[in-house]
């Protein structure tokens, strides 16, 4: 029998993410207003291009923001800005835990090369559980909800779509992700945090089917 596989996405789903801490920290890192970086390379499309792996290299990117917004930016800077905008979200780490008890689990998140570069200093305790599978959209060539992001990450593991469940706070993603024959599960805010709970009978459901 295939063995089933977990993919998580990150950013609000194992962990919470706000960028409205993220940039008043690079802006107080770089001396670079808040706006001018908010225009200049998340406007500008730059870091979506960059998520598409247009940047291929943590080096790339470092060079291409100072070049679009005059600010030099170190890969230390880069990591302690993005730290400042990430909370854990106990639940589904305990989650991600689980499914790594039932299956193989792997990361499926809309980031740069330099995410996936930094996530040991970001987020040790799932890069501890996921190991080399530490897929972002870079590394895939696609964005979710992409159908081939979905298809190139199941390549990559080896697993057909009706063995592999996949986390996710965005609907798009999640109804990508299901139009391609994949279990998928949407993690959403409560008034007590997110449903992790019902994330993790999910899993068990799954791994039950």
């Amino acid at each position: 029998m295939s063995r089933d596989v977990f993919f998580f996405d990150c950013d609000k789903t194992l962990y919470d993410y706000d960028f409205r801490k993220r940039l008043p920290r690079l802006a107080e890192l770089t001396g670079v207003s808040q706006y001018h970086l908010a225009d200049a390379w998340w406007a500008g499309g730059f870091e979506e291009a960059a998520e598409r792996g247009e940047l291929a290299t943590t080096e790339e990117y470092l060079a291409a923001f100072a070049d679009v917004t005059g600010a030099a930016l170190t890969l230390e800077q880069w990591q302690e800005a993005r730290a400042a905008a990430m909370t854990r979200i106990d639940g589904s780490i305990a989650a991600l835990h689980l499914a790594a008890e039932l299956g193989a689990v792997s990361l499926l998140s809309n980031n740069p090369v330099i995410f996936k570069d930094s996530l040991g200093v970001l987020a040790p305790d799932v890069a501890d559980v996921v190991g080399q599978n530490d897929l972002v959209s870079a590394v895939l060539g696609a964005r979710k909800p992409e159908r081939r992001i979905y298809t190139r990450a199941l390549g990559r593991l080896g697993v057909l779509p009706e063995n592999a469940f996949f986390a996710d706070d965005s609907a798009a993603n999640v109804e990508g992700a299901r139009d391609y024959g994949i279990t998928a599960f949407q993690l959403v805010p409560t008034a007590d945090g997110f449903n992790t709970d019902e994330l993790a009978d999910a899993i068990r459901a799954f791994s039950e089917r």
